[in-house]
Parts: structure tokens; sequence; C-alpha cells
């Protein structure tokens, strides 16, 4: 893998860009404001969609030990964010560009600062099962491990083709990304600590914090290239 200069790195169209911001934030404010109104038609069919997984938990044990430890060790959010400390320490010591490093960091937090504070402010309850497979804490939405795997894996693959990865390794890490984001997602479901509509908004509120972060990136170098 060789990388590409860091003052012409490839870019989408920014009107590609603009769309897509936008299309994450209806989405995300469309399904933000009926769970905070705890709408009834969603409220019931995620009420129906978790009962039904919940009994499927509770049929086939051995299923659900292998959620718990995919959940609790392989996609945990402190796993993730593991990872993204290892990425920052490389691009501080392999390629001694804080600014980047910096950035990486600083999107992961602004991820974790945002989740919490849409936790607090929605407070939305876990369900609550007679027979629980597992347990959780705080508030429901987002689900912090739909969106910290969202934000940690989207910020690798921007950073591999920032670098110019091959074919192979693009493929390999674009696959272990989209089996990781949905996978966590379907574990917190599985395991009865999430509603549907949590994973759903982790997931687009993850891409929403990395699309602008990774534009505004793009921009800043792009502004300094031509000061």
């Amino acid at each position: 893998m060789h990388p590409v200069r860091l003052d012409s790195p490839p870019r989408r169209p920014r009107s590609a860009v603009l769309a897509l911001t936008i299309a994450l934030t209806v989405a995300s404010v469309l399904l933000l404001v009926p769970v905070a109104l705890r709408w009834s038609p969603l409220m019931r069919l995620d009420r129906d969609v978790a009962r039904s997984l919940h009994g499927r938990a509770l049929a086939e044990p051995g299923v659900t030990r292998v959620n718990r430890v995919l959940t609790d060790w392989v996609w945990d959010p402190w796993t993730m964010r593991v990872l993204c400390a290892v990425i920052v320490l490389a691009l501080v010591w392999r390629l001694r560009d804080w600014l980047l490093a910096g950035w990486v960091a600083a999107t992961c937090l602004v991820g974790t600062l945002l989740q919490q504070g849409l936790k607090a402010a929605v407070d939305r309850p876990r369900p609550v099962w007679r027979d629980p497979v597992d347990s959780a804490h705080y508030a429901a939405f987002p689900s912090g491990h739909a969106m910290t795997a969202t934000v940690v894996c989207a910020l690798v693959l921007w950073l591999l083709r920032r670098y110019g990865a091959g074919r192979t390794l693009w493929r390999t890490a674009l696959t272990l990304a989209v089996v990781s984001v949905l996978g966590v997602g379907l574990t917190r479901l599985w395991l009865g600590v999430h509603w549907p509509s949590d994973v759903l908004g982790g997931w687009l509120l993850g891409a929403l914090t990395v699309v602008v972060s990774t534009a505004a990136y793009g921009r800043w170098v792009g502004a300094n290239a031509r000061a």
C-alpha cells in the first residue's frame, strides 16, 4: 500500500457529500423525533420485533452465548475505542501526521459525546424481560455499540481510501466493516438490550458523524493547501 499525497487525496464530489449529509441528517431526524415522542406505531413495531427475537434467544442458548461474546468482547465499544487509539498512534508514529491523528481522535470523541448526550436527552427505557439473557445500563437510544462501531469502521475505511489501499486490502476491510457494523447491531437486538430503532439510530448517527467530519477535514486541508 503506497500513501498518496496528503494535499491531494482522492475526494468524492462535493455535491455527493452534501447529498449524503442531507440524507443522513433527514433520516436521523425522522427517526429521532418519533422515538423521543414515543410514537405508538414505532413503539409497537419495536416491541413486536424485540419480543420475537427474545423468544428465539431463550430457545437457542448456544447462539445467545456466541452473541454475548461478540457483543462484550469483539464489537464492544471499548474494543472499538482501542482500535481507534491504535490508529491514532500509528498516524503519529509512522506518518508523523498530528493533524490527521487528532482529527480521527476528535471524531471518535464527538461521536461518543453525541451518543451520550442523546441518551440523556431522549431517556428511552431499555427493554425489560421477565427472563433476560443479558443486561445493559443507561438509556437505550441510540445504541452505543452500533454507533461506536459505525464511527470507527467508517474512519478505518476512509483512511484506507485516503492512503490508496490495494483492492484486496480494501475489499477485506470493507467486508469486515460491514459484518462488524451489522453484526453488533444484531447482537444487541438478539440479547434484548435494545429496541430496533435504537440500533438504526446508532447506525445513522455514526455514519453522519463520519461524513461530516471527513468532509470538514477535506475542506480544511484544501484551504490550507491553497493558502
